[in-house]
């Protein structure tokens, strides 16, 4: 994430004491970044907000993708000169409306995406499980798509009628259907599934559960003191850089209404969970300890990514070695399991690469092949790190959700 940002000289003292309890608070909300001040963004079309969210309640996921598109198109400000790749990246996507077999699916899963991310998020995933007979749909949450300051937009009840239409739209094309998430997108799935028992089961990456932070309820005080709390260069094409209060509120929103759902009563159908160790977004641990108890059914399984072995006892729990020199690569990402390496955007030889990472005492080498891979933060010396965006097991996660669907 670049650091480009820098708080005026006229912001009182009190106010600067306020915005280093924000970027505390606020540093679990957007896995690209680093919260770096109380932000003042530039006279930019990117900071300023499009007249609505488009419409999410179609009669049909055709009609819905359309609608999206075109609205997309009209207020997306572009980050880079291929309109076209950039705008199907960001709106919302189904594959596999027959089976290879040529017949009509009868499972389906819905896939939502994380705070500032897109549908696209789960491109390498849906495919496989398109190869797999499903019929996989992935949706854009309201405020996405388009610009961050749309993210101030939406109220948390728009995402969660989204969502919920979506549900609904699904289950009139397949018998089963699954819901997945990621991040704040996986919140807001296992909210709906828990309330929902005809919903089968979940498939969770880094779930938003256990934020990093006991200080998030202060979000909703925060909105009112400024708008942005990071305004930051916008290089990536489909995950915002920016941060406006307003969407940090809607993950507290999620955070709060995920832990009523699965504090009223433990999930008893089947799911899987993704997670790294080294996450620096959420807490790894706590994540873990609440699959332990909240996530009961026996063919439920979590895919831990570190350099031990799981602090379990519970057989559902497989470990994967992070720690992969070999390979460049020190420990894993918030985001790194969803990703093939063979994705041509976050992949190994992607054409998008997260490398400022957190590292300031290191110079970044000009020759790609000599960066190491890791969670943001993450420091060694002598060896700088840009992000892991890609699962070395990507395989073998793939093998874990058919064993957890079967």
């Amino acid at each position: 994430m670049r650091h480009n940002q820098t708080t005026s000289d006229e912001i009182k003292d009190w106010r600067r004491a306020i915005a280093r309890t924000a970027r505390t608070i606020l540093t679990v909300l957007i896995p690209t970044a680093v919260l770096t001040s109380c932000a003042f963004p530039p006279e930019n079309e990117l900071y300023q907000q499009s007249p609505d969210i488009p419409p999410y309640t179609q009669e049909s996921f055709a009609e819905y993708v359309a609608q999206t598109r075109d609205w997309v198109a009209e207020h997306r400000v572009f980050i880079t000169d291929d309109h076209e790749t950039e705008l199907a990246r960001n709106i919302p996507f189904e594959l596999g409306r027959t089976t290879p077999d040529g017949d009509a699916p009868k499972r389906g899963v819905l896939f939502v995406h994380g705070l500032g991310a897109s549908p696209w998020y789960f491109h390498d995933i849906s495919a496989e499980m398109a190869q797999n007979g499903w019929l996989a749909r992935s949706m854009l949450l309201p405020g996405h798509g388009t610009r961050p300051a749309d993210l101030s937009i939406p109220n948390y009840a728009d995402w969660t009628a989204a969502v919920a239409h979506q549900v609904k739209l699904l289950e009139r094309e397949v018998d089963e259907v699954w819901l997945g998430g990621f991040s704040t997108g996986a919140n807001l799935v296992t909210s709906y599934a828990a309330r929902n028992p005809e919903i089968s089961g979940l498939l969770l990456f880094s779930p938003g559960i256990e934020p990093g932070t006991n200080l998030l309820f202060l979000t909703p005080v925060i909105q009112h003191l400024w708008d942005w709390v990071d305004a930051d260069a916008e290089d990536n094409a489909i995950n915002y850089q920016s941060l406006s209060t307003k969407a940090s509120v809607l993950y507290y929103r999620s955070v709060t209404d995920v832990e009523d759902a699965l504090d009223n009563a433990p999930f008893e159908r089947p799911a899987l969970v993704s997670m790294s160790a080294d996450d620096s977004v959420l807490d790894p641990l706590a994540i873990l300890r609440r699959f332990e108890t909240g996530f009961t059914h026996p063919a439920s399984r979590f895919v831990w990514y570190d350099d031990t072995s799981a602090p379990s006892d519970d057989p559902r729990i497989k470990s994967l070695n992070s720690n992969l020199p070999d390979q460049q690569i020190s420990n894993f990402s918030h985001l790194s399991a969803l990703f093939s390496p063979g994705n041509p955007y976050y992949g190994i030889d992607g054409s998008f690469v997260f490398i400022e990472n957190g590292q300031e005492e290191i110079e970044r080498p000009d020759d790609r092949a000599k960066l190491w891979r890791s969670a943001w933060g993450y420091t060694e010396p002598g060896k700088y790190h840009g992000r892991l965006t890609w699962n070395p097991y990507f395989d073998a996660l793939i093998a874990t959700i058919n064993d957890v669907t079967n």
